[in-house]
């Protein structure tokens, strides 16, 4: 009788189970130190600490006063004409001067080098039409320029978001290191767990699970298992896991403890 249950209890003591319960903690899916890609004074802020955002959302400006009067000063260069269409007119005159002297120099009534000083006159009205509309395609690609460095002026959150900090104020000079907000994504929060390692074959990325924050807070709530680390902490014994908790309506604080429980399967 008692050999008959050696075989199925081996099985059991080999597989792994699943505690009821491990410890957690429940992450910000970013975390973001907005900054600048370029440096100026600073003009305003529009957002504070706690200011919920979303992505695109201006949050500050630079001061932009130069930049503004340099794009107005090569929009107006670009969007003018009046350069290509005297030049357009001065070839057409050319033309028709040209088309009289070959004429006449067929009836021999003009030289040769008369001639050849309007066909010279003729190429040279051809290129500085082509000087000026190549002209007014550099303006225009300065203007695109420019506007982009007037953009960039304008900072923008990344992602939808909480304000957490806010560093700067109007007024103070923004450099490349500096960093003006830190915006908090908490949709969805990521939850960490630390595991022992002899449950690294009991889960599997897309495993669910029930995540219960500590109190104050109230209720239970379902995570996804979105990565698994494969590189264990031999001194705890130990290896993390990742879950996804979606948080839509920001109701769950980043940086909470909770406890996990992995759903039967």
């Amino acid at each position: 009788m008692i050999k008959g249950f050696v075989f199925p209890l081996a099985i059991m003591l080999a597989t792994p189970v699943l505690a009821d319960g491990y410890d957690c903690l429940m992450d910000p899916a970013e975390t973001i130190d907005l900054g600048s890609p370029v440096s100026g004074l600073l003009d305003e802020v529009l957002v504070d600490r706690g200011d919920v955002v979303t992505k695109g959302q201006i949050v500050a400006r630079l001061n932009s006063a130069v930049e503004q009067s340099t794009v107005e000063l090569l929009r107006t260069r670009a969007n003018s004409t009046a350069v290509i269409d005297a030049q357009a007119e001065q070839l057409s005159m050319v033309e028709k001067r040209y088309e009289r002297v070959k004429q006449l120099l067929e009836k021999e009534v003009v030289t040769v080098e008369t001639f050849d000083q309007v066909e010279a006159e003729l190429i040279a009205a051809k290129s500085l039409l082509f000087q000026a509309e190549l002209n007014r395609e550099i303006a225009e690609q300065e203007l695109k320029r420019a506007e982009i460095v007037l953009r960039q002026r304008t900072i923008r959150s990344p992602a939808d978001g909480v304000v957490n900090s806010r560093e700067l104020v109007p007024g103070e000079y923004v450099g490349n290191d500096d960093h003006l907000l830190t915006i908090v994504k908490h949709d969805p929060l990521i939850i960490e767990a630390f595991l022992p390692v002899q449950q690294f074959s009991a889960i599997a990325v897309g495993d669910t699970a029930t995540i219960t924050p500590a109190a104050p807070l109230e209720g239970t709530y379902t995570a996804t298992v979105t990565s698994i680390d494969s590189v264990f902490d031999a001194a705890s014994a130990t290896f993390s896991v990742f879950l996804e908790l979606p948080n839509p309506e920001r109701k769950l604080p980043a940086g909470h403890r909770c406890t996990l429980a992995f759903d039967e399967s």
